[in-house]
């Protein structure tokens, strides 16, 4: 069962980023309250999900470096989620950069744009190998999983097609659709040692955090108290109730 949902909702990740260049409401300035009532959802999802989870890999990360040469050092998984923060705003700076550069248009160079897209090639894959291979207590927890990631995946193809327009329409977008559905792929033929799993994982949630932060909590003139509140508290009730 979990095998077959799971299928479908990396085809509905797949999908989402296909069709993204179609959703009028991404395009320019978004609506606040959808953003407000995503931005809740997102930040129930980083504190309710995402960091337990991590706490989780820190327990397989002590157990496999417990004789190596890192086992003086303390709280590793969240020292890699740090690295995964700064090392996605560092790809956000140079994008900045880059833009500012090209004077002729408002879109970074296609160098860049390769770079960034490269890292969140990496992201969507990672999401999609969790997809099937994570522990699900049941098929509702794949369902809240597929609704928070499908919200952030939509804010995310808002910011990259800001930053670099139409290229992203024309290959971005196709390349994250494809990556979440290598991710699911690999993870029904291949079952990858959790140790490097751990470490994809912690990379990935700081990248998570510093786009939940930057894109997914709108700006105070454009925001929505209550639109964030309700979905802080629904997306809550969810999770913990399941």
């Amino acid at each position: 069962m979990f095998f077959w949902l799971s299928l479908l909702f990396a085809l509905g990740f797949s999908l989402i980023h296909y069709s993204s260049k179609y959703l009028d409401f991404i395009k320019d300035k978004p609506q606040s309250r959808f953003l407000s009532f995503a931005g809740g959802i997102a930040v129930s999802y980083v504190f309710i999900h995402l960091l337990p989870e991590l706490n989780h890999y820190q327990h397989q990360l002590e157990e496999t470096l417990q004789e190596g040469a890192f086992r003086f050092v303390e709280h590793h998984i969240y020292v890699i989620a740090m690295l995964g923060l700064a090392a996605f705003y560092g790809l956000e700076r140079t994008v900045k950069t880059s833009k500012k550069k090209q004077f002729h248009s408002n879109q970074s160079s296609a160098g860049v744009f390769w770079v960034h897209i490269s890292s969140f090639f990496i992201y969507n894959a990672v999401i999609g190998y969790l997809l099937i291979r994570e522990e699900y207590s049941g098929p509702w927890e794949m369902f809240f999983y597929f609704i928070a990631l499908s919200i952030h995946f939509i804010t995310n193809d808002r910011a990259l097609r800001r930053d670099h327009q139409q290229i992203y329409d024309q290959y971005g977008r196709i390349l994250l659709s494809f990556a979440t559905l290598l991710g699911w792929v690999i993870g029904a033929l291949v079952e990858v040692h959790e140790f490097y799993i751990s470490i994809l994982v912690a990379f990935l949630a700081g990248g998570i955090v510093l786009n939940v932060l930057k894109e997914e909590l709108p700006e105070e003139k454009e925001s929505s108290f209550t639109a964030f509140s309700l979905g802080l508290v629904f997306y809550s009730v969810l999770l913990l109730i399941i």
